[in-house]
């Protein structure tokens, strides 16, 4: 109708340049394509002509302003879930993923999904004003394709606008919004995308962690905030659709990995495949990784191995998730290999404010003395050695890389744009008041950006594997200390090789029932716990993108077979000095 009303003015718009023009409720001229408002308005040629033609001739009930779809077409919220996950799988595709990721299984990942929630491929759908989204031939099965050129209506379904809800731009945003069935039914929302994502990648043993998935999402690599708006125009995207589809913020580790847990419930996955000693996400070569991002010696890796194979948390069994096991769970590769490297740490260093600082002292001459469990082994350690790993120096090196590195952050969170550049129009009814709101925070923008000569920075294309950099050039963080050795740490009595620290202290190792105890057991003990320990989780935490929490309680897991294992192969208590 618009059209017609403006068919007469062909001057193209001063701001875009395209030539689309609708009227107001004001009768101004505007860009459907940037919402420009002009200042020209409909004029009345000749007033006789528009009193014989404003006569009425017929009466419809299918107004104007309740269609809301001019020039779109019907759609389907899980059709919006379907477009996402493409592009995702095609982000990760980019980044380096095997093609098979999203040809193969993501796609029958999804396509499960749909038929264990009854929303597709099933001759019982969830409801019948819900249209399943189905493939059009088997040829089309291998790609998780646009649902535009999927989805068939069927004769139950919305087969007209007379059903449509003004409320929203898809047709069953209500059902999708609504608590009861969101969680009776397990309907896809955002975070479970990444959780579907999470457990593809999973499947083909890529190298990319549930941090790194976090990290690329959060650095834009990964369409996730605002991916709304790349919907394709005939999409029609307002009012409700905006609490199912918007993501303004990033959805942390553990909602992540829960919802992971949940949908590979829901799907009764067969087992995966075995996590051997040559797959990325094994503990061995994941606190390879770490070990290298966090400029610690590469003589560590050793030792780290030997507490892997000493507590079998190498097996495969132990680490290839299935559900067919009597206790299954998600394992956390990447914070269960940092895990590791703690544990070792506190092996060598004991961690305890006071070990690793009289180490210290002894490798540069300036302290003779030890404690009393320590007398007489002094003398194997060598002073004055600069090739000797030294945890005074590598805690002053990472503490101001570890500065910097925040500081980044916040400076990118800062910079970020959390808000969508494509206006959610809330509701038919104040679209214009909206729209003339966003134009003018639009134009302040813009304004700003001219007088300060700054303007958003563009992410790189492709982005690095590492947090920090080691080395001698001038981007890098901090000289490397990969090549220093740790045998200050170890002396040899009888050809048996022993660590100079002899004793081991750990919290308490009792068991806690999750679903029995909702206590946070380490912000009520952290204020005991030596602060070497708690800087190191922090490190940890901040490299992850976890809580300090999570990492502490692997730490306890790792700690509890290390120490019950030693015990078993003793045939009684530990013969160690072990504190507590």
């Amino acid at each position: 109708m618009d059209e017609d009303l403006t068919e007469g003015y062909g001057e193209p718009c001063a701001q875009c340049g395209a030539v689309c023009w609708a009227l107001t409720d004001g009768q101004q001229f505007f860009c459907k394509n940037c919402h420009n408002v002009i200042e020209r308005t409909q004029e009345v040629v000749d007033e006789r002509t528009f009193i014989q033609n404003n006569r009425i001739t017929y009466v419809t009930s299918r107004s104007r302003t309740k269609t809301g779809r001019e020039g779109g077409r019907s759609w389907l919220v899980v059709e919006g879930f379907q477009f996402i996950l493409k592009h995702q799988a095609e982000a990760l595709v980019r980044l380096g993923v095997c093609p098979e990721f999203k040809t193969n299984v993501l796609w029958d990942f999804w396509k499960r999904y749909l038929q264990k929630t009854r929303q597709a491929y099933t001759r019982a759908p969830l409801r019948s004003n819900l249209n399943p989204v189905e493939t059009t031939s088997e040829s089309e099965a291998g790609n998780v394709s646009d649902a535009s050129d999927q989805r068939k209506h069927s004769s139950a379904g919305y087969s007209s606008d007379e059903k449509y809800s003004v409320c929203s731009g898809s047709l069953d945003a209500e059902f999708y919004i609504c608590a009861k069935e969101r969680k009776s039914h397990c309907l896809m929302n955002m975070p479970r995308t990444l959780a579907l994502c999470h457990l593809a990648l999973l499947w083909l043993r890529e190298a990319i962690t549930l941090a790194d998935l976090l990290r690329l999402v959060s650095k834009g690599h990964v369409p996730y905030i605002n991916v709304h708006e790349d919907f394709p125009e005939q999409m029609k995207f307002f009012g409700k659709d905006a609490y199912i589809f918007r993501a303004e913020t990033i959805p942390s580790y553990k909602k992540v990995q829960e919802d992971a847990l949940q949908l590979a419930k829901l799907l009764k996955l067969p087992a995966f495949p075995p996590v051997t000693e040559d797959c990325l996400l094994h503990p061995g070569l994941l606190s390879l990784r770490y070990l290298i991002e966090l400029n610690l010696p590469d003589q560590l890796h050793y030792f780290v191995c030997q507490v892997m194979e000493d507590i079998g948390m190498g097996n495969e069994h132990f680490l290839t998730f299935g559900l067919s096991r009597p206790k299954y769970a998600l394992l956390c590769y990447d914070v269960q290999a940092a895990a590791l490297i703690i544990v070792t740490m506190k092996l060598f260093f004991r961690l305890d404010d006071k070990m690793e600082w009289t180490l210290h002292g002894k490798l540069i001459g300036t302290e003779q003395d030890s404690d009393d469990d320590d007398q007489g082994k002094s003398d194997y350690i060598p002073k004055r050695d600069s090739e000797v790993f030294n945890f005074r120096r590598w805690y002053m090196i990472m503490q101001a890389a570890l500065e910097q590195a925040r500081k980044r952050e916040q400076l990118f969170d800062a910079r970020r744009q959390w808000k969508s550049k494509q206006p959610i129009i809330p509701s038919l009814v104040i679209r214009s008041v909206f729209l003339k709101r966003r134009r003018m925070v639009e134009q302040l923008q813009s304004n700003f950006y001219s007088l300060t000569g700054s303007a958003p920075e563009q992410q790189p294309s492709t982005p690095p594997s590492f947090v920090f950099l080691w080395g001698p050039g001038q981007d890098a963080d901090g000289p490397s200390l990969h090549h220093k050795h740790l045998n200050c740490m170890l002396y040899k009595l009888e050809d048996i090789g022993f660590l100079v620290n002899g004793k081991y202290w750990h919290p308490d190792l009792k068991i806690c029932h999750e679903k029995n105890c909702r206590r946070n057991h380490y912000t009520e003990q952290e204020h005991t716990f030596p602060r070497t320990y708690v800087w190191l989780l922090e490190l940890f935490s901040f490299l992850l993108g976890v809580k300090k929490a999570m990492v502490h309680n692997e730490v306890i897991k790792v700690e509890r077979l290390l120490l019950r294992r030693r015990t078993a192969s003793q045939g009684g208590p530990s013969k160690e000095k072990v504190t507590s």
